[in-house]
């Protein structure tokens, strides 16, 4: 097997080892989410082309290793039978990483899985000039690490006070983590600056009466993070998105500017050092209004 040949098996998800003639196989998981069916088709395809052992990877994937190369192609037909796939590597859209959201979490501020699936039906393996990731994290506590994603989401839920059965008592106060809830007695009163707000709701969840309660949901948006040898941190972009088209426009956006000014090998964060956020916005936000 030549290096053209292990370069187009890596594509595919087949990454050699170290050990001559065996492979890693990396498998479709999105959003870390798998059904006992499939779970049992990777035991068994684990015991039956590999050593009966499999890898849990840093983004929610599964890999099994020590498969020979002339069992690459059985596993593939067998694995697929079961609806498992096999990933991708190389200069792609990757697995999309998420929470469990909403539909577990009490946090959760909007579904992640969900979410997870609509990005990954409309981009996953999409070719574009290095890997590009993308990270869902269904609330501010932020369990997926938007921030070290090439675009990472956070759920964001607003406060929304009204004077009818506030009591004045100062908890939303006391539990603002970044302090922008402000109880004025002065004029019977509570502020709450949005501009600073993360969207986590704890002034939500802990008000006894119901007064502070819950507005819109939506989609913050951060853009350029990476992890690996030079880790930065991504920028947070755009406003907050109301609707779960909004946000995947958005990140479809993204992903063009990146075909159109990223450079082979360059990783979207190095681009956007190059180009600027404000290009990104710019463009997105044009790319949005011509498909509202």
């Amino acid at each position: 097997m030549n290096e053209a040949d292990y370069k187009e098996l890596k594509k595919g998800g087949m990454m050699r080892q170290k050990e001559a003639g065996l492979f890693s196989v990396r498998l479709h998981v999105v959003g870390g989410q798998l059904t006992t069916v499939q779970l049992r088709a990777i035991q068994e395809a684990a015991d039956r082309f590999g050593k009966g052992a499999v890898h849990l990877t840093t983004r929610q994937g599964v890999e099994i290793p020590f498969v020979p190369a002339d069992s690459l192609a059985a596993l593939k037909e067998f694995l697929d039978l079961s609806g498992v796939g096999v990933g991708v590597c190389g200069p792609t859209v990757r697995t999309v990483t998420a929470c469990q959201g909403c539909r577990v979490c009490p946090s959760g501020a909007i579904d992640s899985p969900a979410f997870a699936d609509a990005v990954d039906r409309e981009f996953y393996g999409k070719p574009v000039p290095h890997k590009f990731k993308v990270g869902i994290s269904g609330c501010a506590n932020n369990c997926l690490k938007a921030e070290v994603n090439d675009i990472g989401i956070k759920g964001y839920v607003d406060p929304r006070w009204t004077r009818e059965g506030c009591t004045f008592c100062g908890v939303c106060e006391a539990v603002c983590p970044t302090k922008v809830v402000r109880v004025s007695e002065e004029d019977d009163r509570v502020y709450v600056d949005l501009s600073g707000c993360i969207g986590c709701g704890d002034c939500i969840e802990t008000c006894p009466t119901g007064a502070m309660g819950e507005g819109n949901r939506g989609y913050r948006i951060f853009a350029g993070g990476k992890f690996g040898r030079i880790p930065s941190l991504g920028k947070k972009i755009l406003g907050v998105l109301r609707t779960h088209e909004d946000a995947i426009a958005a990140i479809g956006a993204a992903v063009e500017f990146f075909r159109a000014h990223g450079k082979p090998k360059e990783r979207f964060g190095d681009t956007l050092n190059r180009m600027g956020i404000p290009a990104l916005e710019t463009f997105i936000g044009e790319r949005m209004a011509k498909n509202p």
